[in-house]
This record gives structure tokens, C-alpha cells and sequence, in this order.
């Protein structure tokens, strides 16, 4: 198992996720340069958060038209595990990964603390190892994470069950129904807002995000008939 990390000009959560799989997953992990035109080698596929171009016209706008989203797009196409966090989130949604768009925090300033999550479906390759209903701490940095979709849309979400995570108690940007993060209709492609690879040791404050990485190191070794090694 190969793990990418996609860095774009103003990326700074690759380090944090980067750290994160070395330290939880204990697989090889690359940083890959977003003019890279080659993801053939990775299973899983990870954009991290920051302000990639500036989040000039839009965030995110910008480096949806990076040369490696398109190999993104062919490997979300092809099953494997793609996760996008704040950044990345708003970068799925503008390159059609995910459904919707990341507004303007609803208060209009940036927004960093712990946050509490509410594990909507636990039933996906990034949340197997959590429990239905559970309520995490998760750590968000980000101006515009206020997640909207129009209603058609939202019902879609609700149908097929692709609504993953909303936030429990407070909503710290808006967001419609407290949505958090989402995935797309086969499953294979999250997005949210907090970040998981903020909360793997308890000396982070939380280490609520380490079971999103055993569950992906989980689903990827069920797909590939690999048996853990004591």
C-alpha cells in the first residue's frame, strides 16, 4: 500500500497528514507535486488543507485545474480512496468529486478550535472503525467552510446516506443541516472541513482522528486480501 499526499502552492496541513499515515498507518507515504501526471502507484490519495493559490477566485477554484486532478479524478473513477480535508474538501467539490460548495463562514471570521462531531455513517471506508452515532473531537481551521447544496441535491445526500459527519452542539460556520463532511454515492471519495490528521495522539488534545486512518489501512487490506502483520 502507497500513500499520496497532493501538495499545491499554498498547501500547509501536508506535513500534519503526512505525519498522520506514517504514524497510524505505518505505510509508505510520498508528498506529490501537484504537476504531477502519474498517481498509478498510489492506493490511496490524500489532499490536505491550506490555501492552495492564494484561494484566489474562489478557494479551491484554482487548483481544480491543477494537473494532477485530473489523475485524481481517473483514480476516484477507478475505486480507490480519495479524502480531501478543509482544503482539499473545497477542492473536490470545484473539480465534481462532491456535490456542493464551501461557503463563507456564516459569522465571517476564521474559525480554529476543537470541534465536536456526530459519526452520521459509520459504514464507509474512512469510518468503519467508529460507531454509528458517536461523538468525536476534531480539531477545524478554515474560513469558508459553511457547506451548502441546493435541495435537490441535499436530498440525494440524505438518500443514499453520503451525509459522514455533522457538527453536534455547535455549528462553528454555518453549514447547512451541520453537515461536516460528505462522500459520493459509491463511497470512496470524503470530504470534510475538520481535521482527522490534527487529533491521532492524545497529546493533540484529541485522538478522535486516528480511526479514520486504521480504517482506511483496514478497508485497503480486506480489498487486497492482506493480513496485518503482529
Amino acid at each position: 500500500m502507497r500513500v499520496a499526499v497532493i501538495v499545491f502552492p499554498g498547501s500547509n496541513a501536508d506535513v500534519d497528514l503526512y505525519n498522520a499515515v506514517e504514524d497510524v498507518m505505518g505505510v509508505p507515504v510520498d508528498y506529490v507535486w501537484h504537476a504531477e501526471n502519474d498517481l498509478s502507484r498510489y492506493d490511496v490519495i490524500l489532499l490536505p488543507g491550506g490555501f492552495s493559490y492564494g484561494d484566489y477566485l474562489r478557494c479551491g477554484a484554482v487548483a481544480r485545474f491543477s494537473p494532477v486532478m485530473e489523475q485524481v479524478i481517473k483514480a476516484a473513477e477507478q475505486g480507490k480512496l480519495v479524502m480531501g480535508i478543509c482544503n482539499g474538501f473545497q477542492i473536490l467539490t470545484e473539480a465534481g468529486l462532491l456535490p456542493g460548495a464551501l461557503l463563507r463562514n456564516r459569522s465571517l471570521k476564521f474559525r480554529c478550535k476543537l470541534s465536536a462531531l456526530r459519526v452520521e455513517n459509520n459504514d464507509t471506508a474512512f469510518t468503519r472503525d467508529y460507531a454509528a452515532g458517536e461523538v468525536i473531537q476534531i480539531p477545524i481551521a478554515h474560513g469558508e467552510g459553511n457547506y451548502y447544496c441546493d435541495e435537490e441535491t441535499l436530498e440525494k445526500l440524505k438518500a443514499n446516506n453520503q451525509i459522514v459527519f455533522r457538527y453536534h452542539g455547535e455549528n462553528p460556520n454555518g453549514s447547512l443541516e451541520d453537515i461536516a463532511g460528505i462522500c459520493n454515492e459509491k463511497g470512496n471519495v470524503l470530504g470534510m472541513m475538520p481535521h482527522p490528521e490534527r487529533a491521532v495522539h492524545e497529546w493533540m488534545s484529541s485522538a478522535d482522528g486516528r480511526r479514520m486512518f486504521t480504517s482506511i489501512l483496514q478497508t485497503w487490506r480486506e480489498r487486497n486480501s492482506v493480513q496485518a502483520h503482529s
